[in-house]
């Protein structure tokens, strides 16, 4: 058995290539892919091979073949249908942190059915969402909370959809891409510019991977909040203003990342139960708006390189494969 997967084999070149499959034992499944998604920072870096040495072990994907810089199969968000394995599985739609394939093999808790109301596409957003649900988990925001997003990308409009679902006194969304208005709309957020943005806030939620942003959120912190930063920097050293009232204010920068269950609920949730809580939350119709146009596989070298060229602009773009691959 045979499938073809999606290969980055040289800097801005990718290929699809056969790759043999054993027979599922009896704790795998056997997964048919019905579309993945392309994280477009993450796999914009593996695709230019600009991933940095110092961190590419930081970067490898759960079923990464391969080592960065490359040749390498890379990729983490895939919805298929399970046509071999434990009866509880079979026939159901899973999500997996798999790369870029038309079938594949691995462990059956390496999947998580998607909830029947959930569209596949939509389903591969569980990446990000999950980030989304640990970094509040994290933040812990209160009943009349003021906060503030900083960073309408994937991440920063995952945790501001959440917040939504939050009594909070005040939610501002803040970024300097005034095309982000359509975006905030769909999502019912207020989006504001970092001059506009309100202070005094209780918790402000960093994603915008930028020096900039990064002081915006400090200054719109109040006295004794907290800053949970999200943005991965990679080998930058982004400064931070700790000087002048920081230390006055009594302000926390706290780092957030999704490799561990925060410590808020590692006592009590799995990484697999965190997971499910981000499928659940992708219940919500809003989140179809980081949607951002579809591909078919046999195109996918020619979309990686359109994406991270930025000749296609993209959130999280779609894959889609044959039905009978």
């Amino acid at each position: 058995m045979t499938a073809e997967a999606y290969w980055t084999v040289g800097p801005g070149q990718g290929q699809i290539r056969q790759t043999p499959l054993d027979p599922p034992g009896p704790d795998e499944v056997l997964v048919r892919t019905l579309c993945s998604g392309i994280s477009r920072g993450t796999e914009t870096l593996v695709h230019r091979h600009a991933v940095p040495e110092s961190v590419r072990p930081l970067m490898r994907a759960p079923f990464q073949e391969g080592d960065l810089p490359g040749p390498v199969k890379y990729g983490y968000l895939s919805v298929g249908v399970v046509e071999e394995g434990p009866d509880e599985l079979r026939g159901r739609r899973v999500f997996s942190l798999h790369p870029h394939q038309t079938r594949y093999v691995v462990p059956a808790t390496a999947v998580v059915p998607v909830p029947d109301d959930v569209p596949s596409e939509r389903a591969l957003l569980a990446g990000a969402v999950e980030t989304a649900v640990n970094a509040l988990w994290d933040a812990g925001p209160r009943l009349g909370d003021r906060i503030a997003v900083v960073g309408l990308g994937m991440i920063g409009a995952s945790v501001a959809t959440l917040l939504t679902g939050f009594p909070l006194a005040r939610l501002q969304v803040v970024d300097t891409d005034p095309s982000r208005q359509e975006l905030a709309d769909r999502l019912g957020l207020e989006l504001v510019t970092p001059e506009t943005a309100a202070g005094d806030c209780d918790v402000v939620v960093h994603c915008s991977a930028s020096e900039a942003g990064l002081a915006t959120a400090l200054r719109l912190a109040g006295e004794e909040a907290e800053v949970v930063e999200l943005s991965w920097y990679g080998t930058d050293a982004p400064r931070a203003p700790l000087g002048e009232a920081f230390h006055a204010r009594r302000l926390t920068l706290r780092g957030s990342q999704v490799g561990a269950v925060s410590a808020a609920r590692r006592a009590r949730r799995t990484t697999t139960d965190r997971l499910r809580t981000a499928l659940d939350a992708l219940r919500d119709p809003r989140f179809d708006a980081l949607l951002s146009g579809t591909s078919d596989f046999a195109d996918l070298p020619e979309t990686m390189d359109a994406i991270a060229s930025g000749r296609r602009p993209a959130l999280c773009h779609v894959i889609r494969y044959p039905e009978e691959s």
